[in-house]
């Protein structure tokens, strides 16, 4: 598999604690979204790429099988929204709203 994240799929990535790896994922997401936004499709289309292999290798190192299930919602939920008929009715408020805590929790534990 030819990774973007070259750096994070070498191993880097295990060693982020999984609100970092959330955090990161959110991070993409609303890149994705900004371009969205935007009108520029293919870097929002790359970005949602990012998040998804973000996904992907959090789910390869994520332990608890409620964090797997949660996860897996949201790979397909983000899915969904990007390239499905968003039947989840995802909107960009309520990826970002989601996200949000993620990143919150990761400042305020540096």
């Amino acid at each position: 598999m030819k990774y973007q994240h070259k750096d994070l799929a070498s191993g880097r990535w295990g060693r982020l604690s999984f609100l970092e790896q959330m955090a990161n994922i959110g991070s993409e997401v609303e890149r994705a979204l900004a371009w969205q936004a935007k009108d520029n499709a293919a870097y929002s289309q790359k970005a949602f790429e990012r998040a998804l292999e973000l996904v992907d290798l959090t789910l390869d190192s994520v332990t608890g099988s409620a964090r797997f299930k949660e996860l897996a919602r949201v790979r397909e939920a983000i899915a969904d929204y990007f390239v499905g008929a968003n039947q989840f009715k995802s909107t960009p408020a309520s990826w970002k709203k989601y996200f949000l805590f993620f990143a919150y929790a990761v400042r305020s534990h540096h």
